[in-house]
């Protein structure tokens, strides 16, 4: 079977000049297959295609949004084997404080019930190396359960530092016990705080370091491989990065260079935002500057980079920006829009 994805259709009139544009990603109805828990606290969601067709290939790291009628559009991370094109597995951790998708799932998400899920993209892919070190915090477990079973079938050195609150929290144990001494699961309250100077302490040649979970984890994890390698470190983060510089969010103009048309970005509104109501359609997700989804090409200025996906490399090259968060140092930017 062909997988067709949906289109999204605008049209810009500037003046007498009226040009239609198409943004194209996959958009699939599917429906819950399969429910379970994998742990206390963390649902999962075996999600087939309705017309019981195979779904988009996906590589380990890759993440779907997952589009509910009844609740906002959340992103959650593949978690099961991207040979098995039948079915997408997701784990859904329950957050009380958030904006009610997870709840849903939780509490009224049946099997049989239907959903659609655009995607997927992959922000965090798995480089190619001889030595991995995997570090996980709580629901950050979800992205590397593929990467280690890719770095196993690729006969790669590897170990797993996994940390939770407490062990009844941590999900998907049962399937990290086959790895053995590899893996070290470290409940805090039994074990403490992750030993980060034990794991990270000492820079590793050709050794990729792979860290998803909460932004602590994070921060300190990028603060001991400040000393490793450029490039050595690869993070995902389920929740803005946080802006340590109160950066100013003056006016600056954007160019948009196939539309043909200059706009201003006011202090107080983002690019998507003026994009958006000028007629010129960037498909977008979480308008937080996590799911990737709005990634535009910068052709010329200085992007102020203020999301959670583009690494250091990344940020440095203005190769692109994510215009739901990012602003500009410059006057003005050019966009590939």
């Amino acid at each position: 079977m062909t997988e067709q994805p949906s289109a999204t259709v605008r049209t810009l009139r500037q003046g007498s000049t009226e040009l239609t544009l198409t943004a194209q990603e996959f958009e699939i109805a599917a429906l819950v297959g399969a429910k379970g828990a994998a742990s206390a606290g963390v649902a999962t969601l075996e999600l087939r295609r309705v017309d019981g067709g195979p779904f988009p290939r996906w590589e380990p790291g890759a993440h779907i949004d997952l589009i509910l009628d009844a609740a906002p559009t959340r992103q959650y991370s593949l978690c099961g084997d991207p040979a098995d094109r039948s079915s997408y597995r997701i784990g859904v951790l329950l957050d009380p404080a958030g904006q009610g998708s997870s709840r849903y799932v939780h509490e009224r998400m049946q099997v049989g019930d239907a959903a659609r899920i655009r995607g997927p993209r992959n922000n965090f892919p798995l480089a190619k190396s001889p030595r991995y070190i995997f570090i996980a915090g709580g629901i950050g477990i979800t992205p590397l359960l593929p990467m280690i079973a890719e770095a196993e079938a690729a006969g790669a050195e590897w170990r797993l530092v996994y940390g939770g609150r407490e062990r009844a929290s941590m999900a998907f144990l049962p399937e990290l016990e086959p790895y053995s001494d590899r893996v070290s699961v470290r409940p805090q309250d039994e074990t403490g705080l992750l030993d980060l100077e034990e794991v990270l302490g000492s820079p590793a040649g050709d050794t990729l370091v792979y860290c998803c979970g909460p932004e602590p984890l994070l921060v300190a994890v990028e603060a001991r491989c400040a000393a490793w390698p450029p490039g050595a470190l690869h993070v995902e983060r389920f929740s803005p990065r946080p802006i340590e510089e109160a950066a100013g969010s003056e006016p600056f103009e954007i160019v948009l260079e196939q539309s043909g048309v200059t706009l201003a970005v006011p202090a107080d509104r983002s690019i998507l935002d003026v994009v958006d109501e000028a007629g010129v359609f960037v498909l977008s997700s979480c308008r937080e500057g996590t799911c990737g989804t709005c990634e535009t090409g910068v052709l010329s200025g200085e992007p102020d980079h203020r999301d959670s996906v583009l690494g250091p490399v990344e940020r440095e090259s203005n190769q692109s920006m994510m215009i739901c968060v990012s602003r500009a140092k410059s006057p003005q930017l050019s966009l590939d829009l």
